[in-house]
């Protein structure tokens, strides 16, 4: 089938190329054929932005879909208007009646299958050497059987080299009717026969003596006589006629493990070894179904017997034990069904229908007119220089429209050989560059080349030879010299990809014979590096890692590795050999165009980069396993060089990537990098880790630096004054509420915790450089700021919760209020914090500084809670001065007409303006301005001085205006003048005055307490009245007494004596 896929790709090809010579127009091009004889090969239609092309040589829905890929195309769609459309218009023309493959939307363009073994767990018999009359009988009452088969899983003693009977059928009337009996034949082989109606086969079918486990099944049936012996689900014996025309004979006995002499007795050949699964049918079963039996499916048809001790009589030498068996061939899974287009018998109607994926049909290829158009200006009309080149060195065997042979019909194993070895040698030895034209034809070339099928007869030595021109070719055409070819095909093919996925078919193809008398191969060109290597597994296999080439100039590799687990695992799975095959492409770099392929969201940036886009920024490396030639998706690990090249005045960031085929089909794929991770980057390197096998690569992520570094650290040296300044505020203004006696209140506690919050974290900030070279350090300091800076927003909440009871009523007691408040202020952050942590703890930290990993969703266990509070408080804010407004308005009201426009205004401006620049820094509303720092310096210069200064302008509003706190200090400072003037007073006695005092009396009433401190007020407190005393005399005089009645009490009397200080 590979053959005729082949065989069409180069039919088509040609038939293409002698199609676009002619004018291109809506509507069906039928190359000159009549309506009546057409081939309907040459079929396209054409319409206003798609291109059909009908296939009528029929292919499977695999080899359909890739032959539509090699030609710049995919396979016809349906579910999308236009396609559909086309397609059915293409089928009324060509009046096929022939259902044809088409692609459904939903599965994929490639997909890599991940095959895996699996194990059974059995119970088996065990006939042990010392035990020659062991056995187990068969509880069941045969019927006469015109067919039979058995099939058993045998597990055969090495050291036993006698004749042994696997199971035997004795009839009453007939001892050995059917029997299957083998031996070892001292060269490392079992050989196995057969009887029937005591006819002996010979000894010819057999398997491996290697004590391993087999699958043996017999088949016979009485209308032919035909009879076969299948190993491990392959036919290794059969025949058929020389038997007697006859049923087997019912009502017998079935033993497995010894011969009978007898019915049922006379052991004489017992067997050695161990058993389990036996089945029997009454049919003969096909290849197919044994096939099935030997993958461990189960079978449509019910036996007449299933492996089941509870069925079995057991002799005392014949011992039960549980075995785990493998089944060595892969699952055979359901039939899979692709998507067919039919067409009605009348010809109008057409429907969907699904059909067998092997089954082989016609197919429809459609393409962009675009891309169609401009494969038919590259190509041209007139052959290029190498193309003359070529066409003179393969000796008349090319034609002049592209590399195709004469006659591809009879293409053989040797004419795919010539034409790489021609193409390898045409490209060394042309002089003229090659054109975008020749590129499209060598990527055509190299696509068919690949599924070529091999030769059974084709040497080690053809095979390796075909594989190093092969590399040649392919390394000239991903030179860097042809870049500007590539970028002129672009529209066609995006990059050398192309060429990088005809390698890895090649070499899966071919792995068979290039490692069948070695077991490695290494190629190396210029630009390629190309090694296939093969092992057993066994306990212990360690991992592969593979080298691109060493330079002078590389500090470090480009390297590939599987994992040791992962090849361990292939061995705990069942699989015998793994194949590795990894290919180096070191000159890919320019030859992709910029950010064309590239299709990437870039990491959070801080606003001091702008994003540019993404380019390729290393060598490719590939990594394909096979296990017992079978594709494996397993995790790899790989590492590479930075390759930047990047302009001036730009940062880049590396992204591990690889190349996904299924993206944009029609131009060969694009990069992606879902499933692989960064494990470490490095100076000049990174290290990714990514769970599936395929073509890998960094990807730079490049960055306009917005800042200069003298603006930088402008920045850094503002930010470090001013949590300098901030830090010193914060710290006077606690100090100060402990210190003077601040009245206990719930606004005083939460003021308190907000300070100690923000202090915390701007001394852990200042202090964060010194730690960001000790990793286990600088983790712990990311921790702490995130916990303090987490706690300053969450008691930037509180404040406006708190202020917001103030505005509205609040059922709640001033002691569950506080409890809730501490909740929030201190336990969510630590909630947040330990949470974060335990999800993310490797992705937690940023790489070079201690703080979150902006680059991941990390910042947003920071973003997301402070852009929340920011909300919240900006809703405090906007009620708060809704009221204050709305107070002043009444007040307003109250005022006399004259004066009244004037202080009306007077008194709105300030009522919404003092909330505003009080309430501002303590809600952490001048945050916001953060969101805009990224679009001009000033912005950023402007967020520092509102942030970074917080604990400043907190000094001055709740601690030097703040009237509870300067209350406080007076307070103070009267109690110590009061304690100084009783210390230096003496009191000299008590004796009344012989003079009248001349006095001055002066009686003053205290005026309200403010709005500060009037929360603090006791209820029902009285005010206090004051008297001062001023009395001339008392300078001269040592002492002086009188006295005076109290204004409000007649006969109340208050005595007073001043004393005269002595030294004061």
């Amino acid at each position: 089938m590979s053959g005729l896929w082949l065989k069409t790709a180069f039919v088509v090809h040609f038939s293409v190329v002698l199609c676009i010579s002619e004018p291109v127009q809506t509507g069906t091009d039928r190359g000159g054929w009549n309506s009546s004889d057409y081939d309907a090969t040459n079929l396209i239609l054409h319409t206003s932005d798609m291109v059909f092309h009908l296939i009528t040589a029929p292919l499977d829905y695999t080899q359909a879909k890739r032959f539509c890929l090699v030609q710049f195309s995919t396979l016809a769609t349906v579910g999308q208007q236009e396609a559909e459309n086309g397609t059915l218009q293409l089928l009324r023309e060509a009046r096929l009646k022939k259902p044809v493959w088409v692609r459904d939307p939903n599965q994929p363009i490639r997909s890599e299958p991940a095959v895996s073994k699996q194990y059974m767990h059995l119970p088996a018999l065990t006939f042990p050497r010392d035990s020659k009359g062991g056995f187990a009988r068969v509880q069941l009452r045969f019927p006469p059987l015109p067919a039979v088969s058995v099939c058993v899983r045998v597990q055969w003693d090495q050291r036993h080299d006698q004749v042994s009977t696997v199971f035997s059928y004795a009839a009453p009337v007939f001892t050995n009717e059917f029997q299957l009996r083998g031996r070892a034949d001292g060269a490392g082989r079992v050989l196995v026969a057969l009887i029937v109606h005591g006819h002996h086969r010979p000894y010819k079918a057999s398997f491996p003596n290697d004590g391993a486990w087999h699958h043996l099944c017999v088949t016979w049936r009485r209308s032919d006589g035909r009879w076969a012996i299948h190993v491990d689900g392959e036919r290794r014996d059969t025949g058929a006629g020389a038997d007697t025309p006859r049923d087997i004979h019912g009502e017998g006995i079935f033993i497995v493990g010894q011969d009978q002499d007898s019915f049922g007795g006379d052991f004489t050949e017992p067997f050695v070894g161990n058993v389990t699964d036996l089945r029997i049918w009454d049919v003969a079963l096909e290849e197919t179904q044994v096939q099935d039996l030997y993958g461990c499916s189960a079978l449509a048809r019910e036996p007449l017997f299933t492996w089941n001790i509870a069925n079995m009589t057991l002799h005392p030498g014949a011992r039960l034990v549980p075995v785990q068996l493998l089944c060595s061939a892969n699952l055979r899974q359901q039939v899979e069904y692709c998507q067919a287009l039919e067409t009605s018998s009348s010809g109008d109607l057409y429907h969907l229908i699904n059909l067998p994926c092997t089954q082989s049909l016609p197919f429809i290829c459609m393409t962009s007119r675009e891309r169609f158009l401009k494969v038919n200006e590259l190509k041209g009309e007139q052959p290029s220089p190498f193309m003359n080149h070529l066409m003179q060195l393969s000796n008349g065997t090319l034609q002049p429209e592209g590399l195709v042979p004469a006659h591809p019909e009879e293409l053989t194993w040797g004419q795919v050989s010539h034409l790489l070895q021609v193409s390898k040698q045409a490209l060394e030895e042309s002089s003229a560059d090659l054109e975008p034209s020749d590129m499209l034809h060598l990527v055509q070339m190299l696509a068919h080349v690949a599924d070529v099928p091999t030769h059974p007869n084709s040497s080690h030595l053809a095979v390796t030879a075909l594989s190093r021109h092969f590399i040649s070719v392919a390394d000239r055409m991903v030179s860097a010299e042809n870049a500007p070819k590539w970028q002129a095909i672009k529209q066609v093919v995006n990059g050398p990809m192309a060429v990088v996925e005809s390698i890895d078919r090649m070499v899966s193809n071919l792995h068979p014979m290039l490692l069948a008398e070695s077991g490695g191969l290494s190629i190396q060109s210029d630009n390629i590096k190309l090694e296939v290597h093969q092992r057993s597994l066994g306990e212990g296999t360690g991992g592969s890692e593979f080298c691109g080439p060493h330079n002078e100039n590389d500090t470090v590799l480009d390297c590939i590795s599987v994992p040791s687990h992962n090849i361990q695992t292939l061995h705990d799975n069942g699989f015998q050999k793994v194949t590795v095959m990894n290919v180096w492409y070191g000159s890919l770099l320019p030859l992709f165009h910029t950010q064309g392929n590239v299709t990437l969201f870039p990491a959070v940036s801080d606003g001091t980069h702008k994003y540019m886009g993404a380019v390729l920024g290393s060598s490719v490396i590939s990594s394909t396993v096979l296990g017992d030639s079978q594709p494996i998706s397993m995790a790899i690990q790989f590492q590479l060089q930075h390759r930047p090249q990047n302009p001036p005045g730009t940062v880049y960031d590396p992204v591990c990537a690889y190349w996904d085929f299924s993206l944009m089909p029609e131009a060969g794929g694009g990069w992606s990098t879902v499933g692989c991770e960064i494990i470490s980057k490095g100076q000049g390197s990174t290290s990714c880790h990514c769970n599936h096998t395929t073509n890998f690569a960094l990807l730079l992520q490049i960055y306009e630096v917005k800042r200069t570094p003298v603006e930088e650290s402008a920045l850094q040296m503002l930010t470090f004054i001013g949590c300098g300044i901030s830090l010193c505020g914060l710290t006077f203004t606690f100090i100060l509420f402990i210190a003077v006696g601040v009245p206990k209140s719930d606004r005083n506690t939460v003021h308190k915790n907000l300070i100690v919050a923000l202090a915390v974290a701007e001394l852990l900030l200042m202090c964060s450089d010194a730690a960001s070279a000790q990793q286990e350090v600088c983790l712990g300091v990311t921790a702490a700021l995130h916990l303090f800076f987490m706690a300053s927003f969450t008691w930037m909440l509180v404040e406006g919760l708190l202020l917001w009871s103030k505005v509205v009523s609040v059922n709640m007691s001033e002691e569950r209020r506080m409890g809730l408040y501490y909740t929030i202020g201190w336990g969510v952050p630590i909630v947040i914090v330990a949470v974060t942590l335990t999800v993310s703890f490797h992705k937690y930290k940023a790489d070079n500084y201690c703080w979150l990993n902006v680059k991941t969703d990390i910042i947003w266990a920071f973003v997301g809670p402070v852009l929340f509070v920011l909300a919240v408080n900006a809703v405090v804010l906007c009620r708060v001065v809704m009221v204050t407004v709305s107070s002043a308005r009444r007040r307003a009201k109250m005022l006399t007409p004259s004066s009244s426009s004037q202080l009306h205004a007077l008194d709105l401006t300030w009522a919404a303006t003092r909330p505003v620049l009080i309430l501002l820094p303590v809600l952490g509303l001048t945050w916001l301005c953060g969101v805009l720092v990224h679009l001009s310096m000033v912005l950023a210069y402007l967020f520092i001085a509102l942030n970074a200064f917080q604990g400043l302008y907190i000094f001055l509003v709740y601690a030097v205006y703040n009237s509870e706190v300067r209350n406080a200090i007076r307070r103070i400072k009267e109690k110590r003048k009061a304690l100084s003037f009783t210390n230096c007073s003496q009191p000299i006695g008590f004796l009344p005055s012989q003079r009248t005092a001349t006095s001055s009396w002066t009686h003053s009433v205290p005026m309200p307490s403010s709005p500060e401190t009037s929360d603090t007020s006791a209820p029902g407190s009285t005010s206090c009245g004051s008297l001062v005393i001023k009395n001339e005399s008392f300078r001269k005089e040592s002492f002086v007494s009188f006295s005076m009645k109290h204004p409000t009490t007649e006969n109340q009397v208050v005595q007073l004596t001043a004393f005269k200080p002595s030294g004061c």
